[in-house]
């Protein structure tokens, strides 16, 4: 790879010992200024440019430290590089606190020399010249991967691979992107099939599917409290494995992780999928089971207010006697305040937490100019999520955990999608509003581009009335009236919305976290 010439000051009392290892650096294509002292290096570095500088620690008069202090007040960006005969750890330190770069001992070799300039100089280059073959060489891996991908395991594995692919181009703004944005694209058209092909046979054999969001509890929550554990559950809502991906180190110093995923229920939307979560049951059962329990689409309550009933409904069925609670955090004060009573939550073998952030930002992000400016693509709503988690109560939330030696499942009800493509739908008034699902009565749209579901029950789904039928927009799609449309269509392209068929909604982080 040609690497741009770069310049680099050396400053060492014995200047003139290092000559061939300066000479090896030009014939490398570096361009070096050399000084005898610290306060010659200081007064070349405010009056010329450099990228880089390899500082001997041991000069008479002015020492290296103080230069590095100087050298650090004038641009403290440039990567300082310190050389040394001593081994002394607490020159070591200093150097370090100081925010060094790299720190060598002599005597050093050219190869280590040139190793500490690629390292500090040429990594974004390296690490974007690395990410780039190695797409390159997953990419008719993973297309061939999409086409025969006849299992929930093998869409797990491409949905997988396809969020590493997108995090590791983004990071090194790699120019393959927006071939993995294709990638992407064909990926969820083919799910989509699969989905259409499968989902009713998921729905009605419980044996013989993948977890979904009625198993949660039963496959994954009971089990560790009759083993004895004590367990939070914490749920974020519309958290994707990219936004998984974002956080998870920033827990890393505190938790081992268990990391897996599971498929939402249809609708991808939480007064479906949460209830579900929650009850393990379908919205069918629900309705008929608890109907004072079950909200629906035309009714204005909120559709998720009975969770901590419908908690309980699935504790007294598989006649558990947990004591548990339930804490729904809205902002920062709930996230506090939940902190500060901790104690109480001690005494469960079951604590629920609900976390909202990132719902609220995907519904801020389409009414809001502003934050649709701050969350312009899906890199930057991956970086409001991670500033959120860290910056706010939710991270205090988990080292509590980690102290008091918790086991956590963290997980969502549902994933998001960006979306692109609007598809022309009629109803009536009391079709709802969900752009990635509709239920109604008199729907009009193009049948060949949704999935129809015109029995509910079929799919474990209500119906408010005996004709209701529900259609699922898939990969990108978004559902949009006649009337308005053009406004229609410029307001919600590339808002995050979710309801419907694709990866991102219906294949969803299922973490467990163990305290170190």
């Amino acid at each position: 790879m040609e690497m741009k010439k770069k310049r680099i000051l050396w400053a060492d009392d014995e200047i003139d010992l290092l000559r061939p290892h300066i000479l090896f650096l030009s014939e490398k294509g570096y361009e070096l200024a050399t000084v005898n002292s610290g306060q010659d290096a200081i007064e070349a570095f405010s009056e010329e440019t450099f990228d880089m500088v390899f500082l001997d620690e041991n000069m008479p008069g002015i020492t290296g430290l103080e230069t590095l202090s100087r050298l650090k007040e004038i641009n403290p960006n440039v990567p300082v590089i310190m050389i040394t005969k001593s081994e002394d750890e607490g020159i070591m330190t200093d150097a370090i606190g100081k925010k060094i770069a790299d720190y060598l001992i002599k005597p050093v070799n050219p190869n280590q020399i040139l190793m500490s300039i690629k390292k500090n100089l040429h990594k974004d280059d390296i690490v974007t010249e690395a990410t780039l073959e190695g797409y390159r060489e997953e990419f008719n891996r993973i297309g061939m991967q999409i086409n025969n991908a006849s299992s929930p395991e093998d869409w797990m594995d491409v949905y997988k691979k396809i969020v590493h692919w997108e995090m590791e181009l983004t990071s090194s703004e790699n120019p393959l992107l927006d071939l993995l944005k294709m990638q992407k694209q064909d990926a969820n058209v083919a799910f989509s099939k699969f989905v259409r092909k499968n989902y009713e046979s998921w729905v009605n054999n419980s044996d013989d599917r993948p977890v979904l969001s009625p198993d949660l509890f039963k496959k994954n929550v009971f089990p560790l409290l009759d083993d004895g554990e004590k367990v939070f559950f914490i749920l974020i809502d519309n958290f994707r494995l990219d936004q998984w991906m974002e956080i998870k180190d920033l827990l890393a110093s505190d938790f081992t992780f268990n990391e897996d995923l599971y498929y939402s229920i249809l609708p991808t939307a939480t007064q479906y999928a949460r209830n579900s979560i929650f009850s393990g049951l379908m919205p069918l059962q629900i309705a008929e089971m608890f109907p004072d329990l079950w909200i629906d689409e035309d009714e204005e309550e909120s559709k998720n207010l009975n969770e901590e009933p419908l908690i309980q409904t699935q504790i007294d069925r598989f006649r558990k006697k947990y004591s548990f609670s339930y804490n729904k955090v809205l902002n920062s004060t709930h996230g506090e305040k939940l902190i500060q009573n901790f104690n109480q939550l001690d005494n469960n073998q079951l604590n629920v937490i609900v976390l909202n952030f990132v719902d609220m930002l995907s519904h801020a992000r389409t009414d809001s100019r502003m934050i649709r400016e701050l969350a312009s693509d899906e890199a930057a709503y991956r970086s409001l999520t991670r500033s959120w988690f860290k910056h706010s109560s939710t991270s205090d939330l988990f080292k509590k955990l980690a102290e008091k030696g918790y086991k956590v499942i963290l997980t969502t009800d549902h994933g998001t999608i960006r979306v692109k493509n609007a598809l022309k739908v009629i109803g009536d008034k009391a079709t709802n509003t969900n752009l990635r699902y509709k239920l109604g009565r008199n729907l009009n749209y193009d049948h060949k581009k949704v999935y129809e579901i015109r029995e509910p029950a079929k799919y474990g789904l209500p119906s408010p009335n005996i004709s209701t039928k529900y259609i699922f927009a898939y990969n990108d799609d978004f559902f949009a009236y006649p009337n308005n449309y053009n406004y229609y269509v410029s307001y919600y392209t590339d808002t995050f919305q979710h309801g419907g068929i694709s990866l991102e909604e219906m294949i969803i982080p299922l973490i467990t976290l163990n305290p170190k």
